[in-house]
């Protein structure tokens, strides 16, 4: 008997690699890796650019690691042969990312941290932005995209008006609060094409921004 679909979820242990996603698995195999051409593309050096693969077999769901530097680990133990998944099983690659599988016959509670990375997610290499899983397109701007990248790094810090005028236009001097404030509101109008239902740029009066996941 052929096991049903199940889903794969994936969110990164390091807090400067800004991704998590969720894969539908069914019947075709998925590799996961560092090139971008991955069907569940890892974005970080510590992943091999062919690191693993997920295929099905009349058995269910397994992974096989595919001879990566760092390893593909099931619940803490690295594997060296094509291993089973059973629902809950963790997935490590390498020491950058931890994949929940989540098998038809059950469901695992998707955590907070899971929650929060799955609203906003940004691939740096790429330059791409992907709301609620959907990709912005066209791409945000590369001044909107490095402020979305300061908020998002603050991790629900406040960000000073100060640090973007720093990090966008080079210095604060000669950068007026006008057009500080006119890069987040378009930038909160592309987030809302995807997204209306909440206010992802939250306005610290006095102070400067900060996101909300």
């Amino acid at each position: 008997m052929v096991q049903e679909d199940a889903m794969l979820i994936t969110v990164s242990t390091l807090p400067n690699v800004q991704v998590a996603s969720r894969w539908q698995l069914g019947g075709t195999p998925l590799t996961v890796g560092r090139h971008p051409g991955s069907d569940v593309y890892l974005p970080d050096r510590q992943v091999s650019r062919e690191h693993a693969r997920i295929f099905r077999t009349t058995k269910g769901f397994f992974i096989e690691d595919l001879r990566s530097k760092n390893g593909t680990f099931i619940n803490g133990k690295r594997i060296h042969r094509p291993t089973r998944l059973h629902d809950g099983a963790i997935i490590q690659i390498g020491l950058a990312f931890r994949l929940s599988f989540v098998g038809a016959e059950g469901t695992v509670p998707i955590s907070e941290e899971v929650q929060r990375a799955l609203s906003i997610r940004l691939d740096e290499e790429r330059k791409v932005v992907w709301v609620q899983g959907q990709p912005l397109d066209p791409p945000l701007s590369p001044a909107q995209f490095d402020l979305l990248q300061m908020l998002v790094d603050a991790q629900g810090g406040v960000v000073e008006r100060d640090d973007i005028a720093e990090q966008i236009w080079g210095s604060k001097d000669g950068v007026s609060e006008q057009a500080i404030d006119a890069l987040v509101r378009r930038l909160r109008r592309r987030l809302e094409e995807v997204d209306d239902s909440k206010e992802y740029i939250v306005t610290m009066r006095g102070h400067g921004f900060r996101i909300e996941l």
